[in-house]
């Protein structure tokens, strides 16, 4: 049975029995407010959205909605990182999407969704009730544009995951990989080394890159040896060498 949506109740809980916290919307403070979907809206506008929304807090691995749950809610990530999978017809999960601070989350004007939506790290996002998120979007059509808009940016960047898992070598696959997820990160500016904190542990990149931990180890110990890279931690590592992964 698909869990409760976290985003409706303030003292709602997962089937894991994990807490998500929702709060009212404080987008005076918001860290996305300039590249969220909601950028495009006045102040007058976004004040009218921050009155149907709250604010939900997920610990890493709960779910924020299920494939095949009734669609309630959709939500823009405020900061941390989600992951967009399904399960296919033999039970394993397939990871099409990464979702990055800023990114748009739910299905419009459809019953249910066909995807799970889960915390890979400590994660807050905006949720909005589904018929009065669309009750906005049919009063301001600038918005229905600007969610389009980030819709097909979203395709894009599925459809280069996937063109990624396609990659031969899995050196390759690493390196595209790390490229991918700056781009959705911003983690700098081009004149600096950037920073990033990997959204996926050893075990998940290791099965969306299709080889095993052991192998993935391998490669991030030569991106090391070689100067493309420095690990700063499990999951933080320094591009010091960006132009070796194409950037």
């Amino acid at each position: 049975m698909p869990g409760p949506h976290p985003g409706l109740t303030p003292d709602s809980t997962d089937r894991n029995g994990a807490a998500a916290a929702a709060n009212a919307l404080g987008c005076a403070d918001c860290p996305v407010r300039d590249s969220a979907v909601c950028a495009v809206l006045s102040a007058e506008e976004r004040l009218a959205l921050s009155g149907i929304g709250r604010t939900v807090s997920l610990q890493s691995g709960q779910t924020l909605f299920d494939a095949g749950e009734d669609a309630l809610a959709c939500a823009t990530l405020i900061e941390g990182s989600l992951k967009l999978s399904r399960l296919d017809e033999d039970g394993t999960e397939r990871l099409f999407a990464i979702v990055h601070p800023s990114g748009f989350l739910g299905r419009l004007f459809s019953a249910e969704t066909d995807v799970t939506a889960t915390a890979l790290t400590p994660a807050r996002l905006c949720v909005f009730p589904r018929a009065a998120f669309e009750q906005v979007l049919a009063d301001r059509p600038h918005l229905m544009r600007q969610i389009l808009s980030r819709t097909m940016q979203a395709l894009e960047e599925s459809r280069a995951l996937v063109e990624l898992i396609g990659r031969r070598s899995v050196k390759d696959r690493l390196c595209g990989f790390i490229a991918l997820s700056l781009h959705g990160q911003c983690a700098a500016p081009a004149d600096e080394e950037p920073v990033l904190d990997l959204p996926l542990d050893r075990r998940d990149l290791a099965a969306l890159l299709g080889t095993t931990i052991e192998t993935l180890s391998r490669q991030f110990g030569a991106l090391e040896d070689e100067g493309t890279i420095r690990r700063e931690g499990n999951r933080r590592i320094r591009i010091t060498d960006p132009a070796m992964l194409g950037l």
